[in-house]
């Protein structure tokens, strides 16, 4: 499941809010082990993943970097390579 968190930072154009919310919801499910939280669990949940979510945001905009930004498309291209390498 951690797999599908993405790198966020130094990238043009910026991770949006989507994203940020979607690495957070992989977050909160890893550590919770669930990937649907039952009805006694799903107030928790979304809590925790807003929490994650504003966290990651804070974090996002408090970084700093000399480094060129990355390239969405190369970098996706990159990951292409090296899945069809491993896979076949």
């Amino acid at each position: 499941m951690c797999r599908n968190i993405k790198t966020l930072f130094n990238f043009e154009p910026p991770a949006t809010e989507d994203e940020i919310h979607a690495s957070a919801l992989q977050f909160v499910r890893k550590l919770s082990g669930f990937n649907k939280p039952s009805q006694a669990n799903q107030a928790a949940f979304e809590r925790a993943v807003a929490d994650v979510s504003e966290a990651a945001r804070r974090l996002l905009t408090s970084l700093h970097t000399h480094a060129p930004a990355r390239d969405r498309e190369v970098e996706a291209g990159k990951a292409r390579e090296r899945s069809r390498l491993r896979f076949g």
